[in-house]
């Protein structure tokens, strides 16, 4: 499923991080490497979005669908967005609460990307909510508000949808990582029946309920022809049988609140381990019960970024510090190939297409690499706000919403 051909010009970017979860676009798209907002270049339009969102865009034919909420969280919100136009297609009212938990200044109460199959779209508030749309209008098919969790900083964890199960319309598979509570379900993507859920079983070492939540999207590869669900969470990433939630094999680590989405090439699993001190593991996904000291083929434990995720391209592993420095590794190695400081803060994930390199920070800047073994930057390009959430390539575009407005990046008149 994950190593198929790659999507062409045009093809749905239907969950976070793409059809393969991988942040890798055709390599034949033509977006742009310049642009610029204060100088009114290669902008095609820009929405203003109303609220508070950080979830990532993905793309259902001609919108492009994404969640807000009120600051206070009270009010959650799914819309979207033509992609020709940029006008607002349908906005719904998905869940109202009386009370919400704190989150991190950082965080919102609608960072969770949507997963769409092209006809429904599911957006999840954490434990505050899931629910299931119909694409083109936005109606109501069904919704979940049973899986409670203290997220204590707030949701991250995006919905991940398995279509390879199509006697239940495809499994959803939702993360709940709280600081209380920590757990797995996959859902009947069809009607949201419960097809199982496992409880974490960790052993944390501690009982600060700050180093037990995590906030990551789990990925399903195929590994000898069997599938597993990678999800990793704090102190550890675990490998289920997605049809069945038994525990294939895990690997613990030091570090928790994990956030970053596992990378596989085919042969290597490259799981990042989260705060604290992120470090970069490759792990061979052949084996069984805990291979913490048998399965780990190298570690990288400099410079690592906690919150984006890494983009595996061609052999090569492109990093962004949340602290704003670039680096480069080897894939089969680990070793480091180059570092740059960029400046800024990061939060989201690297984006390969078009045979570039993108890179967004929070302030409004992006940076254009070409990618190869030493640092190559091609244009520094602006927008009046910054990126929380990753970057969606589209046709000949790029699709990018910051913290006020989503655009439509491509080369204009």
């Amino acid at each position: 499923m994950l190593l198929g051909a790659m999507p062409a010009e045009g093809e749905d970017w239907p969950q976070l991080r793409g059809p393969h979860s991988d942040n890798v676009a055709s390599d034949s798209l033509k977006t742009p490497t310049t642009w610029s907002e204060s100088k009114g270049e290669n902008i095609a339009w820009k929405h203003d979005t109303q609220l508070r969102g950080w979830s990532s865009p993905v793309i259902a034919g001609d919108v492009a669908l994404m969640t807000e909420a009120t600051p206070d969280g009270s009010e959650m919100f799914a819309f979207a967005v033509d992609l020709k136009s940029g006008k607002q297609r349908w906005r719904k009212l998905i869940f109202t609460n009386d009370s919400t938990a704190e989150i991190h200044v950082m965080n919102s109460y609608a960072s969770p990307s949507p997963v769409t199959d092209g006809n429904r779209v599911w957006v999840s508030f954490g434990s505050y909510g899931t629910a299931c749309l119909d694409v083109k209008t936005g109606a109501e098919i069904w919704q979940r508000r049973d899986f409670p969790c203290e997220h204590y900083r707030g949701p991250g964890s995006s919905p991940y949808l398995d279509i390879s199960a199509p006697e239940n319309g495809g499994r959803l598979f939702l993360h709940f990582d709280g600081f209380d509570l920590q757990y797995v379900v996959a859902l009947n993507a069809a009607d949201g029946s419960l097809l199982w859920k496992k409880e974490r079983d960790i052993d944390y070492g501690t009982d600060n309920g700050d180093q037990m939540k995590a906030f990551c999207t789990p990925v399903v590869i195929s590994v000898g022809g069997r599938e597993q669900l990678i999800s990793p969470t704090s102190k550890a990433v675990i490998s289920y049988d997605p049809k069945t939630g038994d525990e294939i094999w895990r690997v613990f680590y030091e570090e928790f609140s994990a956030t970053a989405q596992p990378n596989f090439d085919g042969k290597l699993l490259y799981v990042n381990s989260g705060f604290g001190k992120a470090h970069l593991l490759a792990i061979d996904p052949t084996g069984a019960g805990d291979v913490s000291d048998s399965h780990v083929r190298w570690i990288a434990p400099k410079g690592i970024g906690s919150k984006p995720s890494q983009l595996l391209y061609e052999g090569l592993i492109y990093n962004v510090h949340d602290a704003g420095v670039a680096s480069c590794l080897d894939a089969s190695d680990g070793s480091e190939l180059w570092s740059k400081r960029l400046g800024g803060q990061f939060s989201a994930s690297p984006l390969a297409a078009g045979g570039h390199i993108y890179l967004f920070d929070h302030e409004g800047k992006a940076y254009v690499l070409r990618p190869g073994r030493t640092f190559d930057l091609i244009a520094t390009n602006d927008l009046v706000d910054g990126c929380m959430a990753s970057p969606v390539p589209i046709s000949d575009a790029l699709i990018v919403r910051t913290r006020s407005a989503v655009y439509r990046i491509e080369e204009t008149p």
